[in-house]
């Protein structure tokens, strides 16, 4: 039985042509329908070129108006009723679809689906959370990485919850280990909001195992690493360029010292498996966790790959029943009253 999963078609910055190749490969390898979201006489023509005599579970929604990169969040929401990303997560509140991919602008989609999909009760800001790869082979679920730039104890507290049941149900890690990052493993180490969170989270009926450093990230010490968004968008930030600079040198070294034919092939394996444990396309997006439906949103320089892989994670995070799973998880708890955290959405990607 197929998954229905709504694609932005006019996400990435080179959209649509990524979206349409990464629609293609997911129906090809995943139980799933891709609705495709954009205008309709634009994307019929290019996926009826794309597609040649491939007979594939792909579908079109109208959709006459997209969002840009360089647009104002609360703008481009308010103003733009008919966009790719409105219309897309419609289709997710009205059950037409089990979850949204999209690759623009972040700020935009996080609004847009706080808007139209909502946020659960019991969350007072959902937050996006992105796989990060590490030594232990399994990726470290790090949240938030900048949906919210300002946050109090409680907020951190609600990730944590949201994070180690992600973990849980869609890297099916049976027990996640759940960090708070900060500079210091002490419990008096940290700012105000990491030692007034820590009480907090030690408090929860989760295996929480302390503060965490940045490094720490990557040694695979911990499975879900909470933090605010302004610290998480940083490391995420930080993470990518690093990743990308061990690379190219990498790279560089091979090229200069492999002479020998065998050698040069035994390089170019491990270093293609080494790029692709740090490459974000295949990590496929961050799931916003919070709101009442799955929205995944990805990077905007995303290729086909990164595309067919959001779709992936959309599909997983659907199958699993993660959003409802969360949501159960704060209506069995009791609520308290917490006064409004300040800050404000952050474009991530």
């Amino acid at each position: 039985m197929l998954i229905d999963i709504a694609l932005d078609a006019f996400g990435s910055d080179n959209g649509p042509e990524p979206e349409i190749r990464g629609a293609m490969l997911a129906c090809r390898e995943l139980p799933v329908r891709v609705h495709l979201v954009g205008p309709q006489a634009e994307l019929r023509d290019l996926l009826d070129e794309n597609l040649g005599n491939d007979d594939l579970p792909i579908v079109i929604h109208h959709a006459s108006e997209k969002i840009g990169m360089e647009e104002k969040a609360a703008q481009a929401v308010r103003t733009k009723k008919d966009s790719t990303m409105r219309v897309g997560l419609k289709l997710v509140r009205e059950r037409a679809c089990a979850g949204f991919v999209t690759a623009g602008n972040t700020g935009a989609a996080m609004a847009t689906a706080k808007m139209v999909l909502g946020a659960m009760p019991g969350v007072d800001r959902p937050a996006l959370a992105t796989p990060m790869p590490s030594a232990s082979g399994n990726p470290c679920v790090l949240l938030d990485v900048g949906a919210n730039v300002d946050c109090k104890p409680h907020n951190l507290e609600q990730f944590a919850i949201m994070g180690e049941i992600y973990a849980r149900t869609v890297l099916k890690i049976a027990e996640p280990r759940v960090g708070l990052l900060s500079i210091g493993e002490e419990e008096t180490k940290g700012n105000d909001l990491t030692r007034e969170a820590f009480p907090l989270l030690k408090a929860l009926p989760i295996k929480f195992i302390g503060n965490v450093e940045g490094r720490d990230i990557f040694s695979g010490l911990a499975d879900v690493i909470v933090c605010d968004g302004f610290v998480g968008n940083v490391a995420l930030k930080t993470s990518e360029g690093v990743g990308r600079f061990v690379r190219d040198v990498l790279r560089e070294s091979l090229t200069r010292t492999v002479t020998a034919k065998v050698g040069a092939l035994l390089s170019r394996q491990a270093f293609n498996d080494f790029r692709q444990r740090l490459d974000y396309r295949e990590y496929g997006g961050a799931p916003l966790l919070g709101v009442r439906g799955v929205c995944i949103i990805g990077h905007g320089s995303s290729n086909d790959r990164a595309i067919f892989n959001g779709i992936r994670v959309a599909y997983e995070f659907a199958r699993a029943g993660t959003s409802a799973r969360i949501e159960q998880e704060f209506a069995g708890r009791p609520q308290r009253n917490h006064a409004p955290a300040s800050g404000s959405d952050a474009t991530v990607h």
